[in-house]
């Protein structure tokens, strides 16, 4: 169970967080608990994942789990519902990675990764911006494939480009009502979200485990030589939510270890 800290800077704030279950989602649901937020929605479509995540928060922190596609209008419609209370911040960070070549690349495949990562964060912003109290602030999840292109990163990279560019329009939008809107950009980070990939697969076949992988991706494209962990840009997203930030606005917090140099 996270143990909050004495200085509590999220106290009793209310929190929305997709792709909530595992990984940076999760990471930051500890973090931002540890730190005094008390009221919790959690969308993932892990059901069993965000129920476990849910039993490990301390008792006082009320949670309400949506289990679905964050592409899915009717998943909003009721996870609304849990927010007309009024939520004070957003971590929307919801997605799904894939990869393969133009030419290869089959249009259904295509619009799995787009529905997800674009189609469902307008959605998931439409809800954040609809329920937040002024003076909120929301971060975005994008990637550095939004901005630097590699082969076989044509789905995925679009449509974290168009996060990028979303975070930007929401943050004028919003401005209004001093809610500030910022991406996160991260590179290589030790999640889920490689598991399932066919390169990646390939890797761990070829070193013999999960852990050679990621160490070998890393040192190839990474001058630090390390991919982040999910508790890191947990932090970061953290710092863009909280009150030191309060100037920043529209911004795309680069996170990937030089990976984009």
């Amino acid at each position: 169970m996270p143990e909050v800290q004495p200085t509590a800077p999220f106290a009793e704030r209310s929190i929305l967080v997709t792709g909530a279950a595992s990984g940076i989602g999760a990471a930051s649901v500890y973090w931002l608990s540890r730190r005094g937020a008390r009221r919790f929605v959690l969308v993932d479509r892990d059901e069993p994942g965000l129920a476990a995540l849910a039993a490990t928060l301390d008792p006082a922190c009320e949670t309400s789990l949506f289990a679905g596609d964050v592409a899915d209008p009717q998943l909003w419609d009721e996870a609304a519902s849990a927010c007309t209370a009024g939520l004070d911040h957003a971590v929307l960070n919801a997605g799904i990675a894939d990869a393969a070549m133009i030419t290869d690349l089959d249009f259904a495949q295509w619009r799995r990764v787009l529905a997800s990562n674009l189609d469902g964060m307008v959605l998931s912003l439409q809800c954040a911006l609809r329920t937040m109290r002024d003076g909120g602030s929301i971060v975005l999840t994008a990637s550095a494939s939004g901005f630097k292109a590699e082969p076989g990163t044509a789905a995925y990279g679009a449509s974290k480009a168009g996060v990028l560019q979303l975070a930007k329009v929401a943050a004028k939008e919003a401005a209004a009502r001093n809610i500030r809107v910022n991406a996160i950009a991260p590179g290589g980070v030790d999640t889920a979200i490689w598991d399932g990939v066919p390169m990646f697969e390939d890797l761990v076949r070829e070193h013999g485990s999960r852990e050679a992988a990621l160490a070998v991706m890393a040192n190839m494209a990474t001058p630090l030589g390390r991919f982040a962990r999910a508790e890191e840009i947990a932090a970061q997203i953290g710092f863009l939510l909280g009150d030191e930030a309060a100037t920043i606005t529209g911004a795309n917090l680069v996170s990937d270890g030089g990976y984009s140099l």
